[in-house]
């Protein structure tokens, strides 16, 4: 099979085994790789394959994006189908960009999958980019946050007692790039990454199912696993399986603006999508609620949540989130009694912001039903979900229950302690954001390298699909002063860091993390930061390279934002401009300030006259950054 512009060819065995290779050109992507699903009967989909029909087709078709990075998809491949005997078959698809394929099962009655085979060999001992589960809970390695830094490493060394979360990153010959993910995963756990039985290959590995749940004895948010199946999932007969995915980019930049997933997913299955409104929000808990030049006590009350208000509603921020706190955090119907959560929605309403409210998995799974119905009906915009932190059949099974619940109560949600996005957000446009990414939060309490993972996950985690990072710290240090305080946290690398984020990173529901009063006290950047819309009409991708820097350029009407950040590297990029129309323009700039290598603070904002020939030279200081609003003027 040859994708549509002959860039990739794929070659499928279908004898003893089922195998699969990819050429990009001449040069080999993954070498035949083995793959199978294999049910409790015995039965093994992928073993003695025998072919009773097959189909090829060519797609060529455009859909509408909803709330996402551009307002429309091109979706066009060349896709096998093959029929096999035992009432199943596998679809491939092959792209430009990518390839993927999935079983699918015709059977009457439902089966048991005990395991799945997927393997990715690779020719060579690559290099790769290895996010490890790194925080089992319980004991059970497949509960874990899904957040981890990289581990920048060859196959080989892949730890052997451990797995990966997707997506992973492998690097190829010639300045090529794969990157290993899943799409449309829906009744079925989701798919981690282990090191495979040949020294340069990964392997599947899936969750088993859920026999015995236990509510945390350290997070009442959340339930552990007490015991799993010796299966990974029972589902229908007739059925599709999720897409087992690669993207595959020339270049390190054509990671920044990848559909495939979006492309992957099954299509909206909500009619009215009139209330779904994407926006910023304006939140409480990363800042501690550390409001001051008040008269009354910060906190989780009704005066506080005003204040947050009357921020949002002048700086015209479309929403609040209160977080944990608001409630009894076992039982969501019962709300702090210092706050009079109604007067806070109601005011909210005359101002013209909306209310979000946070709660766990496990309170939102005993009262879903009564919860969604009560707030929505109170007036409440969407809920924050945090902490399912897993990914197996009965989980993933929650994510499109209370998607589907929550859209029949007309609310939005924010997937919070979440695995990584893989279509959800197109079937359920409500579901507005997913965590699966080490965010801000973390310099809460840690030391870790952000600006170079931030340099990093636009290539990587993003690729799968939006990312609740939760930017926006008005407090920035450098390598040196930067210190972890939970209580008056702050940010590594520039302001201009923090303000490109808001534009490089993907989020249709986009937290502004620090607290109105620093906000306030630093209008110039807050004025920047609530200019940037959270989805676009039109994104490009303009320069980059995974760990070091990224440019991006997104569009919404006539306005085009820009966005850069570097790593703790300072450096000297050059930006075209020739993506803009014919006319004249103007840019409002903030770029780090000449002293932003010792105070990460400075910055300097300024408006330049601009036209389509222009090529801008950026500076980009340690940890730096780099903004631009451009609009046409007469």
């Amino acid at each position: 099979l040859s994708s549509p512009g002959r860039k990739l060819t794929l070659a499928i065995e279908a004898g003893i085994k089922l195998k699969w290779s990819v050429k990009l050109e001449s040069q080999t992507i993954l070498g035949p790789s083995a793959i199978s699903m294999k049910l409790r009967d015995g039965e093994i989909w992928g073993s003695a394959v025998k072919i009773r029909a097959s189909n090829t087709d060519h797609i060529n078709k455009k859909f509408a994006a909803i709330h996402y990075k551009k307002d429309s998809v091109r979706d066009v491949c060349s896709q096998l189908t093959l029929y096999c005997k035992g009432d199943y078959g596998i679809i491939f698809r092959l792209y430009d960009d990518g390839v993927a394929y999935r079983f699918f099962s015709n059977k009457k009655d439902s089966v048991t999958i005990e395991s799945e085979e997927a393997n990715f060999n690779f020719v060579e001992d690559e290099m790769a980019y290895i996010p490890y589960v790194n925080d089992p809970h319980n004991h059970d390695i497949y509960e874990t946050s899904f957040e981890n830094v990289y581990q920048h490493i060859k196959i080989s060394e892949f730890k052997k007692d451990t797995l990966a979360f997707a997506p992973v990153l492998v690097e190829l010959q010639n300045g090529r790039k794969a990157i290993i993910t899943e799409a449309d995963l829906e009744d079925y756990p989701g798919m981690f990454l282990q090191q495979g039985s040949q020294e340069n290959s990964l392997t599947g590995r899936f969750a088993p199912a859920v026999l015995e749940e236990v509510e945390s004895p350290y997070n009442d948010a959340q339930s552990l696993v007490n015991k799993r199946a010796d299966y990974i999932a029972r589902t229908g007969g007739t059925r599709n399986f999720p897409w087992r995915v690669i993207v595959i980019s020339e270049s390190d930049k054509d990671l920044l603006n990848n559909d495939m997933v979006y492309r992957l997913a099954s299509p909206p299955r909500i009619k009215d999508l009139s209330w779904i409104k994407p926006g910023k929000v304006a939140w409480d808990w990363w800042n501690d609620w550390n409001i001051s030049h008040v008269d009354f006590r910060a906190g989780i009350n009704t005066a506080t949540y005003k204040y947050y208000i009357d921020f949002a509603a002048a700086n015209h921020i479309e929403y609040i989130l209160l977080d944990a706190g608001w409630s009894d955090s076992k039982d969501l119907m019962k709300i702090e009694p210092a706050l009079n959560l109604q007067e806070i929605i109601d005011y909210g309403a005359r101002n013209n912001v909306g209310v979000w409210l946070w709660g766990g998995s496990l309170p939102m799974v005993k009262k879903m039903d009564q919860v969604l119905s009560t707030y929505s009906r109170m007036g409440i915009k969407g809920f924050k979900i945090d902490f399912m932190d897993r990914d197996d059949q009965k989980m993933v099974q929650f994510y499109y229950q209370v998607a589907g619940k929550a859209a029949e109560n007309k609310l939005m949600l924010d997937f919070h302690g979440a695995f990584k996005p893989t279509g959800l957000q197109r079937t359920y446009p409500n579901a507005m954001n997913f965590e699966g990414v080490r965010g801000m939060e973390n310099a809460k309490w840690s030391n870790t390298d952000f600006p170079l993972y931030d340099v990093t996950i636009p290539f990587i985690r993003m690729v799968a699909g939006p990312m609740d990072y939760t930017p926006g710290a008005m407090i920035n240090a450098n390598k040196n002063n930067f210190r972890a305080v939970n209580a008056a946290p702050m940010s590594q690398g520039t302001r201009c860091h923090q303000l490109a984020m808001y534009v490089v990173f993907e989020a249709p529901f986009e937290m502004l993390s620090d607290n109105p009063t620093n906000y306030k006290r630093e209008q110039e950047s807050t004025n920047f930061i609530a200019a940037v819309p959270t989805v676009f009409d039109e994104t490009l991708a303009l320069d980059g390279k995974v760990g070091e820097y990224v440019v991006l350029a997104r569009r919404k009407a006539d306005s085009w934002f820009l966005g850069a950040m570097s790593n703790w590297n300072e450096r000297d990029i050059s930006i075209d401009l020739s993506f803009l129309g014919d006319g004249h323009f103007e840019a409002e700039v903030f770029k780090d300030g000449i002293n932003a290598d010792r105070e990460a603070s400075d910055y300097k904002r300024e408006v330049l006259k601009l036209s389509r020939k222009d090529k801008l030279s950026v500076h980009l200081s340690t940890g730096g950054g780099w903004v631009a609003r451009i609009y046409s003027v007469k």
